[in-house]
């Protein structure tokens, strides 16, 4: 089986491991804070932390930026469950944006649409929380002009988007948002086998986050509320939890960052392959946008299902039987039973529904050889040609 992605794990992540497991400290040493240090100067922002998931950083984010109950967010339905769980993990309520037909991302002019809409209900919501789905940057500007205008938060979910670029600057250095995550799980760009991080400008922000993924405990003495005890002497500030990460973890992490913009390139390479090779089927292959440099986690075609014989189902089904891991990326969140239990229809989001009724992706990772890119070809072809 041909797995649609796949980490790349070489001798260097394992020395690297090895090292670390000999030394001291296994947690709470120096791998972490190098590795954070790594990854805020590569994007360049001021601030990145790191936690055990990008599902822990979202609900990190939503905590530090005071989303609670009574507070609405705001994403898109074509995302993983997390991106709108973490909203509710605060206790807040989330309401989903259709995305764009192109690009698959939240769309904003039915951001727009939908704001001017809340601001005449007095329905604004407290945060947007944009997803840069396969790793293709969201239109940020344009949403941080909305932001502006309407008052909200901007949450980027990069889980996808690490080594990406928008407008010439790197996801990641919070250019236009308050905060951003990424997602280090093993099928991502780079991986420390679980893992995310938050990044952000805002030293408060980053501060309210770095004492909420360790319980909510500080020992800045400048901190304190009482005069120190001595030397053990720490104080919790906050209801806070245990999401940190584990220097076996960021060594892994450091080591895979050193291949980083290879991986990224690799991926781009494989992915403009497919378009040359899969553009005269009856498939829609992805867009690009013009202002991004996408990290290509995923390469998703959508099936032209009124030119083929098959259906959804049966071309997915048949790939797999031939050995081809496709995957689909994502069940819109809003018909997930949790969600529609709330109330949430896919009529509300004509786009997100058709997307879900074409969207494949299939195999891509960046040390995908050409035999296995031919047999992917080739079996694609034969496939939609019946």
């Amino acid at each position: 089986m041909i797995p649609y992605g796949r980490q790349d794990i070489t001798e260097q992540d394992i020395d690297s491991v090895i090292s670390t497991l000999k030394s001291d400290l296994i947690t709470q040493g120096n791998a972490v804070p190098a590795f954070e240090k790594k990854i805020s100067d590569y994007v360049g922002v001021s601030n990145a932390i790191a936690v055990n998931s990008a599902t822990s950083a979202l609900h990190l984010s939503c905590m530090a930026l005071g989303i609670g109950e009574g507070d609405v967010v705001w994403t898109s339905p074509i995302t993983f469950v997390a991106s709108a769980n973490c909203a509710l993990y605060c206790g807040a309520n989330i309401d989903f944006v259709d995305i764009d037909n192109d690009t698959y991302n939240l769309c904003p002019l039915r951001l727009e649409e939908k704001l001017k809409v809340a601001k005449l209900n007095n329905t604004l919501p407290k945060a947007i929380i944009p997803v840069h789905l396969t790793g293709q940057s969201c239109d940020m500007e344009k949403i941080h002009m909305l932001s502006k205008e309407y008052g909200f938060y901007i949450i980027e979910d990069g889980s996808h988007a690490i080594g990406a670029e928008y407008n010439k600057t790197k996801v990641g250095s919070c250019a236009y948002s308050d905060v951003c995550v990424f997602s280090f799980h093993p099928v991502k760009i780079i991986t420390t086998g679980e893992g995310g991080m938050v990044l952000t400008n805002n030293d408060n922000i980053a501060a309210k986050i770095e004492r909420l993924r360790s319980h909510g405990i500080t020992r800045d003495e400048n901190l304190m509320n009482n005069i120190s005890h001595g030397p053990w002497y720490y104080e919790q500030h906050d209801l806070g939890l245990n999401y940190r990460i584990t220097d076996i973890q960021a060594a892994l992490g450091i080591s895979q960052m050193d291949r980083l913009d290879e991986y990224v390139e690799q991926r781009n390479i494989l992915a403009d392959r497919y378009d040359n090779l899969l553009k005269d089927l009856p498939i829609q292959i992805p867009y690009q946008d013009p202002l991004n440099y996408s990290s290509r986690h995923l390469y998703v075609i959508r099936l032209k299902l009124d030119e083929i014989s098959l259906t959804h189902k049966e071309v997915f089904e048949s790939l797999r039987k031939n050995n081809i891991g496709v995957q689909l990326h994502y069940i819109p969140v809003p018909i997930q039973p949790y969600y529609s239990n709330m109330g949430f229809s896919m009529k509300d989001f004509p786009n997100s529904n058709a997307y879900y009724q074409q969207a494949i992706s299939i195999p891509m990772f960046p040390t995908m050889t050409t035999d296995q890119q031919n047999t992917v070809i080739s079996i694609i072809t034969k496939i939609l040609s019946r």
